[in-house]
């Protein structure tokens, strides 16, 4: 899994991470539990805020 992989990350965010409201989340936090997710293999250095933003914009509807 790498940071393209949006889907992915949202589903194992959505298994591993049941109680957060990811509307409150900071993205360094965000970036901290994709980066911890079990398969992810993508480097730090090639996250950015547009990307996060995608994670966290699925993760919220996905909740709905």
């Amino acid at each position: 899994m790498d940071w393209s992989d949006t889907y992915e990350i949202v589903d194992n965010l959505c298994d591993k991470y049941p109680e957060i409201n990811p509307q409150k989340l900071l993205f360094t936090d965000l970036m901290n539990m994709v980066t911890s997710l079990e398969g992810f293999e993508g480097k730090t250095e090639y996250c950015n805020e547009r990307i996060l933003e995608a994670i966290q914009s699925i993760w919220i509807e996905e909740q709905d």
